[in-house]
């Protein structure tokens, strides 16, 4: 039978189907994009069914391991998996063409929302819109807490690490990428001493599904030869995606000065793209630290809306960086009209933040295989999820903190750094708002889609019956 090893001599996989050509590839990769909603745990869910489950391109094993690498990575895993995985099967053409069609439904969705956004965004009836999407987002935010924390916390060590995190981001302001490389120092050092509370399992379950073996799927047991690490095609395309990365983040501040808005958001959202571990969510409270009290780009309530428009679009979560950089050029143009600043503006956030996730896996991805069963290395991943849990419990009671409250006054001392919300300029409604979208995530486990919509259609009606009252 021939070998998986060399797909493109026998055109035949593993288990003696035909491999899968490029308009195969195109039309499952274009699939799994439309359907990628609801974060990257729905997302790895999506291309566990279509990519395992039902093509049988690659099995149980592989995928994990597979996932397993992409986790280890700064960035978006389920974008990056894609990558992986298409590269696996087509080389470089497959592992772009998976990761540009993972990402473009939401890149031109949050395009098109965010120039409606600017222009019409204080319209009452879009205030209004927007004003029930944050208490869903407050939800999901909050739900993201509980499902990562039940998965991370697993020992005491697991929860002092998340408490520490979130005392740290929230009371100290500590910055993110230095709470994520503390904890994964911890996690190396604890998986180095083989200590108990350190050992790993997979980040993401299968659970209720048949496993797939890998000999009986397309890909099967052997590694393809160009994803070997001798085969050093995919090293030189890294090498490209490294100057295209770094080019305009080191040509745009002496181009434009270090001052300019897009030199700005080249580098802010260059080192964005080398901390983001442990999900959109975690990473966000650091976006919304620096977007609206460091650069002024949004207004703290504005940062909800953006996340309201990825949770409502296909796409990775992160892809709301788009929005952020869109609005901070939208808002400080220079030269150009606003309009045209804030679209080129997104598109150098997009760049910058999705370039890396590529070089990542084409610069890894040879030498994958040294990485299994790597204790220390799989220790310090788990040592920074538990971490995250705490920076996204953050991200819950900053959001929390803007939707329910309209002002507050800032507390700095003995090192602390707080925002005390001032009790009477609670808004009666949006609490209200915000306990019941709680109430349907926690009670009656309510799908986000459903929940976006009823929060959205309710603050609607809300914002009618208050024009009927006048």
């Amino acid at each position: 039978m021939p070998s998986a090893a060399t797909p493109e001599a026998a055109h035949l996989g593993a288990d003696g189907r035909p491999w899968p050509d490029f308009a195969d590839a195109f039309a499952v990769w274009a699939r799994v994009a439309l359907l990628s909603f609801g974060g990257p745990a729905g997302q790895i869910a999506v291309m566990h069914r279509i990519l395992v489950e039902e093509k049988r391109w690659l099995g149980e094993e592989r995928f994990l391991h597979a996932l397993n690498f992409c986790m280890l990575l700064p960035g978006p895993e389920a974008q990056q998996l894609a990558v992986y995985v298409g590269w696996l099967l087509h080389r470089t053409a497959g592992g772009l063409l998976a990761g540009l069609l993972f990402v473009l439904p939401g890149m031109l969705a949050i395009m098109v929302l965010s120039v409606v956004y600017a222009l019409y965004g204080n319209v009452d009836f879009v205030a209004a819109l927007f004003s029930g999407l944050k208490a869903a987002v407050l939800a999901i935010v909050l739900q993201a807490v509980v499902r990562i924390g039940k998965r991370a916390l697993k020992n005491r060590v697991m929860v002092a690490l998340a408490a520490a995190s979130f005392i740290a981001i929230f009371f100290f302001a500590v910055p993110f990428p230095a709470i994520i490389l503390t904890a994964g120092l911890i996690g190396y050092l604890g998986g180095r001493s083989g200590a108990r509370a350190f050992a790993t399992g997979n980040g993401h379950g299968t659970q209720g599904v048949q496993p797939v073996s890998d000999g009986d799927t397309i890909l099967g047991i052997e590694v393809p030869r160009h994803a070997r690490p001798e085969k050093i095609a995919s090293l030189k395309f890294a090498g490209l995606l490294l100057l295209l990365w770094l080019g305009p983040t080191a040509a745009l501040p002496f181009l434009l000065g270090p001052d300019h808005v897009f030199s700005d958001i080249a580098v802010f959202f260059s080192q964005m793209a080398v901390v983001t571990f442990g999900g959109a969510y975690a990473v966000l409270a650091y976006v919304a630290q620096a977007a609206v009290d460091s650069f002024g780009w949004l207004a703290p309530g504005e940062m909800l809306d953006g996340l309201g428009m990825a949770e409502t679009t296909p796409g990775p979560l992160i892809m709301v960086t788009q929005f952020v950089g869109f609005m901070g050029a939208f808002r400080d143009p220079g030269g150009l009209s606003p309009l045209l600043a804030g679209v080129l503006g997104g598109l150098l956030t997009t760049w910058v933040t999705f370039v890396p996730c590529f070089l990542w896996i084409f610069l890894g991805a040879p030498y994958v295989e040294r990485l299994r069963g790597n204790r220390a290395l799989s220790a310090a991943l788990t040592a920074i999820t538990a971490a995250v849990v705490g920076v996204i419990l953050n991200l819950a009671v900053w959001f929390a903190l803007h939707v329910v409250f309209s002002e507050a006054t800032r507390f700095e001392q003995f090192g602390l750094t707080l925002a005390v919300p001032q009790l009477a300029s609670i808004d009666w409604a949006a609490a209200a708002l915000a306990a019941a979208a709680l109430l349907a995530v926690f009670r009656f486990k309510l799908g986000t889609g459903y929940l976006l919509a009823a929060a959205a259609l309710t603050g609607l009606a809300l914002h009618f019956l208050g024009l009927l009252a006048q």
